[in-house]
Protein backbone atom coordinates (compact mmCIF):
# COMPACT_ATOMS: atom_id res chain seq x y z
CA UNK A 1 0.00 0.00 0.00
CA UNK A 2 2.81 2.46 1.02
CA UNK A 3 6.56 2.65 0.19
CA UNK A 4 8.90 2.92 3.33
CA UNK A 5 10.12 5.81 3.65
CA UNK A 6 13.04 8.17 5.67
CA UNK A 7 12.20 10.57 8.00
CA UNK A 8 14.66 12.66 5.64
CA UNK A 9 12.98 12.15 2.64
CA UNK A 10 9.83 12.33 4.45
CA UNK A 11 10.37 16.29 4.92
CA UNK A 12 11.80 16.54 1.27
CA UNK A 13 8.30 15.68 0.21
CA UNK A 14 7.19 18.90 1.76
CA UNK A 15 8.61 21.02 -0.30
CA UNK A 16 5.83 20.68 -3.05
CA UNK A 17 4.03 23.50 -3.70
CA UNK A 18 0.96 22.18 -3.97
CA UNK A 19 0.48 21.35 -0.44
CA UNK A 20 -0.14 25.10 -0.14
CA UNK A 21 -3.24 24.59 -2.08
CA UNK A 22 -4.76 21.68 -0.05
CA UNK A 23 -3.80 23.62 3.50
CA UNK A 24 -5.65 26.38 1.69
CA UNK A 25 -8.59 24.56 0.97
CA UNK A 26 -8.28 22.28 4.35
CA UNK A 27 -9.39 25.52 5.71
CA UNK A 28 -11.84 26.33 3.83
CA UNK A 29 -13.05 22.99 4.54
CA UNK A 30 -13.03 23.13 8.33
CA UNK A 31 -14.17 26.94 8.79
CA UNK A 32 -17.94 25.97 7.92
CA UNK A 33 -17.96 23.64 10.92
CA UNK A 34 -17.40 26.87 13.27
CA UNK A 35 -20.67 28.32 12.03
CA UNK A 36 -22.74 26.07 12.37
CA UNK A 37 -21.20 24.20 15.04
CA UNK A 38 -19.20 25.61 17.77
CA UNK A 39 -20.65 29.31 18.07
CA UNK A 40 -24.20 28.05 17.37
CA UNK A 41 -23.44 25.73 20.25
CA UNK A 42 -22.88 28.55 22.39
CA UNK A 43 -24.92 30.71 21.04
CA UNK A 44 -28.04 28.11 21.76
CA UNK A 45 -26.74 27.65 25.47
CA UNK A 46 -26.20 31.21 26.27
CA UNK A 47 -30.26 31.59 25.09
CA UNK A 48 -31.30 28.90 27.71
CA UNK A 49 -31.49 25.95 25.13
CA UNK A 50 -31.23 22.40 26.70
CA UNK A 51 -28.44 19.83 26.25
CA UNK A 52 -30.96 17.60 24.34
CA UNK A 53 -32.21 20.46 22.22
CA UNK A 54 -28.35 21.73 21.01
CA UNK A 55 -27.43 18.04 20.33
CA UNK A 56 -30.63 17.73 18.41
CA UNK A 57 -30.14 20.63 16.26
CA UNK A 58 -26.60 19.61 15.66
CA UNK A 59 -28.19 16.75 13.48
CA UNK A 60 -27.72 19.70 10.70
CA UNK A 61 -24.36 18.02 10.29
CA UNK A 62 -25.91 14.85 8.87
CA UNK A 63 -25.76 16.86 5.35
CA UNK A 64 -21.96 15.73 5.24
CA UNK A 65 -23.31 12.10 5.69
CA UNK A 66 -25.70 12.08 2.89
CA UNK A 67 -23.68 14.33 0.33
CA UNK A 68 -22.65 11.47 -1.71
CA UNK A 69 -26.33 11.36 -3.08
CA UNK A 70 -25.01 14.48 -5.15
CA UNK A 71 -21.56 13.82 -5.48
CA UNK A 72 -22.22 12.09 -8.82
CA UNK A 73 -23.33 15.74 -10.21
CA UNK A 74 -20.33 17.68 -8.57
CA UNK A 75 -18.26 15.65 -10.22
CA UNK A 76 -19.45 15.85 -13.87
CA UNK A 77 -21.97 19.12 -14.36
CA UNK A 78 -20.12 22.44 -15.40
CA UNK A 79 -20.90 26.12 -13.73
CA UNK A 80 -21.46 28.59 -16.39
CA UNK A 81 -19.10 31.09 -16.47
CA UNK A 82 -17.01 29.99 -13.58
CA UNK A 83 -15.80 26.51 -14.81
CA UNK A 84 -13.61 28.54 -17.71
CA UNK A 85 -12.29 30.48 -14.93
CA UNK A 86 -11.70 27.67 -12.39
CA UNK A 87 -12.27 24.64 -13.51
CA UNK A 88 -14.27 21.82 -12.04
CA UNK A 89 -13.36 21.45 -8.75
CA UNK A 90 -12.44 25.18 -8.10
CA UNK A 91 -15.55 26.50 -9.58
CA UNK A 92 -17.98 24.22 -7.97
CA UNK A 93 -15.54 25.48 -4.02
CA UNK A 94 -15.48 28.97 -5.28
CA UNK A 95 -19.84 28.85 -5.33
CA UNK A 96 -19.90 27.15 -2.25
CA UNK A 97 -17.79 29.83 -0.38
CA UNK A 98 -20.03 32.60 -1.94
CA UNK A 99 -22.88 30.85 -0.51
CA UNK A 100 -21.65 30.49 2.92
CA UNK A 101 -20.79 33.78 3.11
CA UNK A 102 -24.53 35.40 2.05
CA UNK A 103 -26.17 32.59 4.69
CA UNK A 104 -23.93 33.68 7.89
CA UNK A 105 -24.76 37.29 6.57
CA UNK A 106 -27.92 36.61 6.77
CA UNK A 107 -27.92 34.57 10.74
CA UNK A 108 -26.17 38.06 11.89
CA UNK A 109 -29.65 39.50 11.72
CA UNK A 110 -31.68 37.15 13.81
CA UNK A 111 -31.73 35.50 17.42
CA UNK A 112 -32.33 32.22 18.38
CA UNK A 113 -35.16 33.11 21.17
CA UNK A 114 -37.55 34.71 18.49
CA UNK A 115 -36.21 32.96 15.21
CA UNK A 116 -34.67 29.39 15.80
CA UNK A 117 -36.47 27.83 13.14
CA UNK A 118 -34.91 30.63 10.58
CA UNK A 119 -31.38 30.27 12.48
CA UNK A 120 -31.99 26.49 12.33
CA UNK A 121 -32.84 26.65 8.68
CA UNK A 122 -29.99 28.54 7.56
CA UNK A 123 -27.35 26.68 9.68
CA UNK A 124 -28.72 23.71 7.76
CA UNK A 125 -28.05 25.80 4.29
CA UNK A 126 -24.27 26.48 5.48
CA UNK A 127 -23.66 23.08 5.82
CA UNK A 128 -25.24 21.77 2.71
CA UNK A 129 -23.55 24.41 0.78
CA UNK A 130 -19.83 23.07 3.12
CA UNK A 131 -20.89 19.62 2.09
CA UNK A 132 -21.46 20.07 -1.29
CA UNK A 133 -17.82 21.64 -0.93
CA UNK A 134 -15.85 19.46 0.21
CA UNK A 135 -16.90 16.62 -2.53
CA UNK A 136 -14.79 19.26 -4.68
CA UNK A 137 -12.19 19.79 -2.18
CA UNK A 138 -11.36 16.09 -1.53
CA UNK A 139 -11.63 15.29 -5.32
CA UNK A 140 -9.11 18.38 -5.97
CA UNK A 141 -6.73 17.03 -3.34
CA UNK A 142 -6.89 13.54 -5.24
CA UNK A 143 -6.30 14.91 -8.47
CA UNK A 144 -3.73 17.26 -7.92
CA UNK A 145 -0.93 14.81 -7.56
CA UNK A 146 -0.60 11.80 -11.18
CA UNK A 147 -0.96 8.22 -10.01
CA UNK A 148 2.00 7.45 -9.62
CA UNK A 149 2.78 9.98 -6.97
CA UNK A 150 -0.01 8.68 -5.24
CA UNK A 151 1.45 6.59 -2.73
CA UNK A 152 4.67 9.18 -1.50
CA UNK A 153 1.92 12.37 -1.35
CA UNK A 154 -1.10 11.40 -0.29
CA UNK A 155 -0.38 10.31 3.50
CA UNK A 156 1.60 14.58 3.52
CA UNK A 157 -1.61 15.58 1.18
CA UNK A 158 -3.61 14.02 4.28
CA UNK A 159 -1.73 15.62 6.92
CA UNK A 160 -2.04 19.27 5.39
CA UNK A 161 -5.51 18.39 4.89
CA UNK A 162 -5.93 17.80 8.43
CA UNK A 163 -3.58 20.66 9.37
CA UNK A 164 -6.07 23.44 7.57
CA UNK A 165 -8.83 21.69 8.51
CA UNK A 166 -8.03 22.58 12.22
CA UNK A 167 -6.93 26.33 11.22
CA UNK A 168 -10.29 26.46 10.06
CA UNK A 169 -12.05 24.42 13.00
CA UNK A 170 -9.72 25.46 15.34
CA UNK A 171 -6.66 27.87 16.02
CA UNK A 172 -7.84 30.32 13.37
CA UNK A 173 -10.89 30.47 12.69
CA UNK A 174 -12.19 28.64 15.46
CA UNK A 175 -10.08 30.34 18.56
CA UNK A 176 -11.28 33.91 16.65
CA UNK A 177 -14.79 33.26 16.57
CA UNK A 178 -15.21 32.00 20.43
CA UNK A 179 -12.15 35.40 21.12
CA UNK A 180 -14.86 37.54 19.34
CA UNK A 181 -17.82 36.35 21.58
CA UNK A 182 -15.87 36.06 24.60
CA UNK A 183 -15.62 37.78 27.85
CA UNK A 184 -12.47 40.17 26.95
CA UNK A 185 -13.61 41.41 23.08
CA UNK A 186 -17.10 41.34 24.39
CA UNK A 187 -19.32 41.19 20.88
CA UNK A 188 -22.68 40.09 20.31
CA UNK A 189 -22.86 36.32 18.59
CA UNK A 190 -25.35 37.95 15.86
CA UNK A 191 -22.32 40.51 15.00
CA UNK A 192 -19.68 37.86 15.26
CA UNK A 193 -21.60 36.16 12.36
CA UNK A 194 -21.47 39.18 10.21
CA UNK A 195 -17.45 39.45 11.18
CA UNK A 196 -16.70 36.13 10.10
CA UNK A 197 -18.61 36.60 6.88
CA UNK A 198 -16.29 39.17 5.72
CA UNK A 199 -13.81 36.44 6.01
CA UNK A 200 -15.12 34.63 2.90
CA UNK A 201 -13.85 37.70 0.89
CA UNK A 202 -10.15 36.84 1.46
CA UNK A 203 -10.78 33.14 0.94
CA UNK A 204 -11.97 33.69 -2.25
CA UNK A 205 -9.49 36.05 -3.37
CA UNK A 206 -6.80 33.47 -2.06
CA UNK A 207 -8.31 30.70 -4.35
CA UNK A 208 -7.57 32.99 -7.39
CA UNK A 209 -4.35 31.76 -6.56
CA UNK A 210 -4.32 27.94 -6.14
CA UNK A 211 -3.17 25.72 -9.38
CA UNK A 212 -5.64 23.92 -11.58
CA UNK A 213 -5.29 19.88 -11.27
CA UNK A 214 -4.42 17.75 -14.14
CA UNK A 215 -7.64 16.63 -14.86
CA UNK A 216 -9.24 20.26 -15.31
CA UNK A 217 -6.91 21.28 -17.13
CA UNK A 218 -7.41 18.63 -19.71
CA UNK A 219 -11.28 19.50 -19.51
CA UNK A 220 -10.35 23.05 -20.06
CA UNK A 221 -8.36 22.46 -23.41
CA UNK A 222 -9.76 23.24 -26.60
CA UNK A 223 -8.84 19.89 -27.89
CA UNK A 224 -11.05 18.51 -25.20
CA UNK A 225 -13.42 16.16 -27.57
CA UNK A 226 -15.86 15.19 -24.56
CA UNK A 227 -17.27 18.39 -24.38
CA UNK A 228 -19.42 18.33 -26.87
CA UNK A 229 -20.72 14.82 -26.38
CA UNK A 230 -24.43 14.33 -25.68
CA UNK A 231 -25.77 11.19 -23.70
CA UNK A 232 -28.99 9.81 -22.49
CA UNK A 233 -30.27 10.70 -18.95
CA UNK A 234 -30.58 6.50 -18.42
CA UNK A 235 -26.79 6.46 -19.82
CA UNK A 236 -25.41 9.70 -17.74
CA UNK A 237 -27.02 7.76 -14.79
CA UNK A 238 -25.74 4.24 -14.86
CA UNK A 239 -21.73 5.77 -15.76
CA UNK A 240 -22.04 8.31 -13.28
CA UNK A 241 -24.54 7.76 -10.49
CA UNK A 242 -24.53 3.53 -10.42
CA UNK A 243 -21.12 3.38 -11.85
CA UNK A 244 -19.15 4.68 -9.15
CA UNK A 245 -20.61 2.02 -6.69
CA UNK A 246 -20.52 -0.55 -9.29
CA UNK A 247 -16.86 -0.10 -10.00
CA UNK A 248 -15.64 0.17 -6.28
CA UNK A 249 -17.44 -3.21 -4.85
CA UNK A 250 -15.95 -4.89 -8.68
CA UNK A 251 -12.59 -3.77 -7.95
CA UNK A 252 -12.79 -4.30 -3.98
CA UNK A 253 -15.01 -7.35 -3.80
CA UNK A 254 -18.08 -7.49 -1.72
CA UNK A 255 -16.81 -8.70 1.15
CA UNK A 256 -13.61 -5.73 1.38
CA UNK A 257 -15.90 -2.95 0.74
CA UNK A 258 -18.67 -3.99 2.74
CA UNK A 259 -16.14 -4.10 5.76
CA UNK A 260 -14.83 -0.70 4.49
CA UNK A 261 -18.09 0.68 4.99
CA UNK A 262 -18.88 -0.38 8.18
CA UNK A 263 -15.81 0.64 9.86
CA UNK A 264 -16.00 3.90 8.57
CA UNK A 265 -19.26 4.55 10.07
CA UNK A 266 -18.13 3.33 13.76
CA UNK A 267 -14.51 3.72 14.16
CA UNK A 268 -14.92 7.15 15.09
CA UNK A 269 -17.97 7.27 16.87
CA UNK A 270 -16.71 8.13 20.64
CA UNK A 271 -14.82 10.65 19.41
CA UNK A 272 -17.77 11.96 17.94
CA UNK A 273 -19.94 11.41 20.77
CA UNK A 274 -17.62 13.85 22.90
CA UNK A 275 -17.02 16.30 20.54
CA UNK A 276 -20.53 16.99 20.24
CA UNK A 277 -20.91 18.25 23.58
CA UNK A 278 -17.30 19.50 24.27
CA UNK A 279 -18.08 23.10 24.16
CA UNK A 280 -21.21 22.41 26.60
CA UNK A 281 -19.15 20.54 28.90
CA UNK A 282 -16.63 22.99 29.14
CA UNK A 283 -19.18 26.12 29.80
CA UNK A 284 -20.83 23.28 32.80
CA UNK A 285 -17.46 22.35 33.75
CA UNK A 286 -16.49 25.94 34.83
CA UNK A 287 -14.40 27.00 32.22
CA UNK A 288 -15.00 30.86 30.35
CA UNK A 289 -15.38 31.42 26.45
CA UNK A 290 -12.09 32.66 26.71
CA UNK A 291 -10.57 30.08 28.15
CA UNK A 292 -12.55 27.38 25.73
CA UNK A 293 -11.25 29.81 22.88
CA UNK A 294 -7.26 29.88 23.67
CA UNK A 295 -7.19 26.03 25.21
CA UNK A 296 -9.81 24.31 23.42
CA UNK A 297 -9.54 25.89 19.70
CA UNK A 298 -6.00 27.84 19.81
CA UNK A 299 -3.67 25.14 21.71
CA UNK A 300 -5.79 22.46 20.80
CA UNK A 301 -5.70 22.90 17.15
CA UNK A 302 -2.46 23.93 16.68
CA UNK A 303 -1.20 20.45 18.27
CA UNK A 304 -3.53 18.80 15.88
CA UNK A 305 -2.05 20.74 12.88
CA UNK A 306 1.54 20.25 14.20
CA UNK A 307 0.86 16.54 14.79
CA UNK A 308 -0.67 15.98 11.16
CA UNK A 309 2.97 16.07 9.93
CA UNK A 310 3.87 13.50 12.80
CA UNK A 311 1.07 11.47 11.54
CA UNK A 312 2.03 11.17 8.32
CA UNK A 313 5.56 10.70 8.59
CA UNK A 314 4.45 7.74 10.75
CA UNK A 315 2.15 6.47 8.04
CA UNK A 316 4.45 6.20 5.54
CA UNK A 317 6.78 4.10 7.43
CA UNK A 318 4.69 1.81 9.06
CA UNK A 319 1.35 2.21 7.17
CA UNK A 320 -2.37 3.20 8.03
CA UNK A 321 -3.96 -0.19 9.65
CA UNK A 322 -1.31 0.01 12.40
CA UNK A 323 -1.44 3.68 12.49
CA UNK A 324 -5.20 3.47 13.06
CA UNK A 325 -5.08 1.11 15.83
CA UNK A 326 -2.89 2.65 18.10
CA UNK A 327 -4.85 5.95 17.69
CA UNK A 328 -7.76 4.33 18.19
CA UNK A 329 -6.92 2.56 21.42
CA UNK A 330 -4.91 5.65 22.87
CA UNK A 331 -7.73 8.16 21.80
CA UNK A 332 -10.08 5.66 23.77
CA UNK A 333 -7.68 6.24 26.50
CA UNK A 334 -7.79 9.89 26.19
CA UNK A 335 -11.76 10.01 26.59
CA UNK A 336 -10.93 9.01 30.33
CA UNK A 337 -8.99 12.12 30.96
CA UNK A 338 -12.21 13.97 30.41
CA UNK A 339 -13.74 11.92 33.06
CA UNK A 340 -11.61 12.91 35.05
CA UNK A 341 -11.81 16.66 34.59
CA UNK A 342 -14.93 16.30 35.43
CA UNK A 343 -14.69 15.22 38.45
CA UNK A 344 -11.87 17.73 38.97
CA UNK A 345 -13.45 20.39 37.72
CA UNK A 346 -12.30 23.52 35.73
CA UNK A 347 -8.04 22.76 35.87
CA UNK A 348 -6.59 24.65 33.23
CA UNK A 349 -3.13 22.30 33.32
CA UNK A 350 -5.39 19.11 33.04
CA UNK A 351 -6.95 20.58 30.13
CA UNK A 352 -3.61 20.95 28.97
CA UNK A 353 -2.66 17.07 29.44
CA UNK A 354 -6.39 15.86 28.04
CA UNK A 355 -5.66 18.19 24.89
CA UNK A 356 -2.27 17.27 24.11
CA UNK A 357 -2.75 13.46 24.07
CA UNK A 358 -6.27 13.54 22.72
CA UNK A 359 -5.50 15.19 19.51
CA UNK A 360 -1.83 14.24 19.28
CA UNK A 361 -4.06 10.67 18.46
CA UNK A 362 -6.44 12.24 16.36
CA UNK A 363 -3.97 13.91 14.54
CA UNK A 364 -2.80 11.09 13.81
CA UNK A 365 -6.15 8.80 13.04
CA UNK A 366 -7.34 11.21 11.12
CA UNK A 367 -3.94 11.15 8.66
CA UNK A 368 -4.59 7.75 8.40
CA UNK A 369 -8.38 7.70 7.60
CA UNK A 370 -7.64 10.25 5.01
CA UNK A 371 -4.94 8.12 3.53
CA UNK A 372 -7.05 4.94 3.98
CA UNK A 373 -10.01 6.70 2.15
CA UNK A 374 -8.05 7.99 -0.65
CA UNK A 375 -6.29 4.53 -1.32
CA UNK A 376 -9.89 3.25 -2.21
CA UNK A 377 -10.76 5.90 -4.29
CA UNK A 378 -10.69 5.31 -8.05
CA UNK A 379 -9.69 8.07 -9.94
CA UNK A 380 -12.32 7.62 -12.66
CA UNK A 381 -15.19 8.52 -10.23
CA UNK A 382 -13.34 10.66 -7.61
CA UNK A 383 -15.63 13.01 -5.69
CA UNK A 384 -18.59 10.49 -5.41
CA UNK A 385 -16.64 7.29 -4.09
CA UNK A 386 -14.81 9.62 -1.89
CA UNK A 387 -17.87 11.28 -0.86
CA UNK A 388 -19.50 7.95 -0.43
CA UNK A 389 -17.17 6.88 1.95
CA UNK A 390 -16.54 10.06 3.49
CA UNK A 391 -20.58 10.38 4.46
CA UNK A 392 -20.46 7.33 5.85
CA UNK A 393 -17.71 8.54 8.15
CA UNK A 394 -19.61 11.77 8.60
CA UNK A 395 -22.86 9.52 9.64
CA UNK A 396 -21.34 8.42 12.83
CA UNK A 397 -19.75 11.99 13.73
CA UNK A 398 -22.66 13.69 13.45
CA UNK A 399 -26.52 11.44 12.91
CA UNK A 400 -25.35 8.84 15.36
CA UNK A 401 -23.85 11.61 17.94
CA UNK A 402 -26.83 13.77 17.63
CA UNK A 403 -28.19 12.06 20.55
CA UNK A 404 -24.91 12.82 22.90
CA UNK A 405 -26.85 15.84 24.84
CA UNK A 406 -29.89 13.38 25.40
CA UNK A 407 -27.49 10.58 26.95
CA UNK A 408 -26.08 13.18 29.29
CA UNK A 409 -29.85 14.58 30.42
CA UNK A 410 -30.42 10.40 30.76
CA UNK A 411 -27.15 10.61 32.88
CA UNK A 412 -28.76 13.39 34.65
CA UNK A 413 -25.61 15.82 33.98
CA UNK A 414 -22.75 12.64 34.98
CA UNK A 415 -20.26 13.66 32.71
CA UNK A 416 -17.79 11.39 34.13
CA UNK A 417 -19.91 8.34 33.02
CA UNK A 418 -20.56 10.23 29.94
CA UNK A 419 -16.76 10.03 28.80
CA UNK A 420 -16.24 6.31 30.37
CA UNK A 421 -19.00 5.14 27.65
CA UNK A 422 -17.17 7.13 24.88
CA UNK A 423 -14.54 5.40 25.72
CA UNK A 424 -15.82 1.99 25.42
CA UNK A 425 -17.38 2.71 21.77
CA UNK A 426 -14.29 2.43 20.21
CA UNK A 427 -14.01 -1.42 20.95
CA UNK A 428 -16.25 -2.39 18.14
CA UNK A 429 -14.52 -0.36 15.66
CA UNK A 430 -11.07 -2.15 16.14
CA UNK A 431 -12.57 -5.19 15.90
CA UNK A 432 -13.53 -4.04 12.96
CA UNK A 433 -9.85 -2.58 11.61
CA UNK A 434 -8.32 -6.01 12.11
CA UNK A 435 -10.89 -7.81 9.93
CA UNK A 436 -10.11 -5.11 7.06
CA UNK A 437 -6.53 -5.63 7.88
CA UNK A 438 -6.98 -9.50 7.06
CA UNK A 439 -9.04 -8.80 4.16
CA UNK A 440 -6.36 -6.26 2.70
CA UNK A 441 -3.69 -8.43 2.41
CA UNK A 442 -5.21 -10.88 0.39
CA UNK A 443 -6.71 -7.67 -1.63
CA UNK A 444 -3.13 -6.41 -2.14
CA UNK A 445 -1.65 -9.64 -3.19
CA UNK A 446 -4.61 -10.26 -5.60
CA UNK A 447 -3.60 -6.96 -7.10
CA UNK A 448 0.36 -8.46 -7.32
CA UNK A 449 -0.46 -11.21 -9.29
CA UNK A 450 0.54 -11.56 -12.72
CA UNK A 451 -2.45 -10.88 -15.33
CA UNK A 452 -2.48 -13.83 -17.28
CA UNK A 453 -3.54 -14.40 -21.01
Amino acid sequence: MQQVQSYRQSLRALRDSRFLAILLFGFCSGFPHVLHGSVLTLWLQESGFSRSAIGFIGAIGTVYALNWIWAPFIDRLRIPVLFKRFGQRRSWIVLCQMLIAVFIATISFFNPTEHLLLITLLALLVAIASATMDISIDAYRITIFDAEEMDAKMPYAAAMSTAGWWAGYGFIGGALALALGGETIGLDWSTVYFCLALIYVVLIGLMLLTPVPVDDARALSPDDSTASERVSVRAWIDEFVIGPFREFFNRCGFQLAAAVLLLLMVFRLGEAMLGRMSLVFYVEVGFTTDEISFYQKFFGGVMVACFSILGAMVNTRFGVIKGLFVAGIAMAGANLLYALLAVVGPDTNLLMVALLVDNFFMAFSTVAFVSFISYFTSRTYTGTQYALMASISNFGRTTLSSGSGAVVDFLNGDWATFFVLTTLMVIPGLCLLLWVGKLMKSYNSEKMQPATS
